[in-house]
């Protein structure tokens, strides 16, 4: 049964109790007012038990309509919407976890990132304090060279005057002495220039 034809039924089962009280005779007045209530009036009291058989057959009609087409597609409107709602809940909590994901995968990068970083300043300066330390040891090493090679230079020059000064206090002494004696022993001039420098110190 379609919607206008329940429409039609419910529209005539409202006109009929109208037409009987039409249909009555006119020998008794009616009453004014609303005849349903008219429970008293030997014309239209009648029409109360088809008022109310009426008033259940229209309220049935109401149910089948409301419960075959209107309530249907109020549920299915309210499923959608809750289909709906919770579609979009679950796509907002799968972006929230994404989201999540993302900060604690970004975070991960950065710590990482910041290890990395401190590694690496960590290795350089390793490297730059063991360049240094190796710098400071080939520097010491060389000066070390460097003074001990000054020192012999200095060793052998002043062994080179010592000599040169032995010989020449020598050739004095035996100048002196042959210039007061006469004559001088040359071994014996060395040798008594040779204790007095090294009573000095000077040997």
């Amino acid at each position: 049964m379609t919607p206008r034809i329940l429409i039609a039924a419910s529209l005539f089962g409202l006109a009929l109790p109208a037409l009987a009280l039409a249909a009555t005779t006119g020998e008794v007045p009616p009453v004014e007012g609303m005849p349903q209530l008219a429970f008293g009036h030997p014309e239209q009291g009648r029409f109360l038990v088809a008022n109310v058989v009426w008033l259940f057959i229209l309220f049935g009609l109401l149910y089948v309509l409301m419960s075959t087409y209107a309530l249907p597609r109020v549920a299915s409107v309210l499923e959608e919407r809750r289909a709906r709602i919770e579609a979009d809940l679950e796509q907002a909590q799968a972006a929230k976890q994404r989201a999540d994901a993302a900060l604690a995968e970004h975070q991960a990068a950065t710590a990482k990132a910041r290890a990395d970083a401190q590694a690496a300043i960590a290795t350089a300066t390793q490297q730059a304090q063991a360049e240094t330390t190796a710098r400071e040891e080939a520097l010491n090493a060389r000066l070390a060279a460097q003074i001990d090679a000054a020192e012999q230079r200095i060793a052998a020059s002043r062994d080179a005057a010592m000599g040169a000064l032995k010989t020449v206090a020598a050739d004095a002494a035996e100048a002196l002495v042959a210039r007061l004696t006469g004559g001088a022993d040359r071994a014996a001039v060395e040798r008594a220039v040779g204790a007095e420098l090294a009573a000095r110190g000077q040997a």
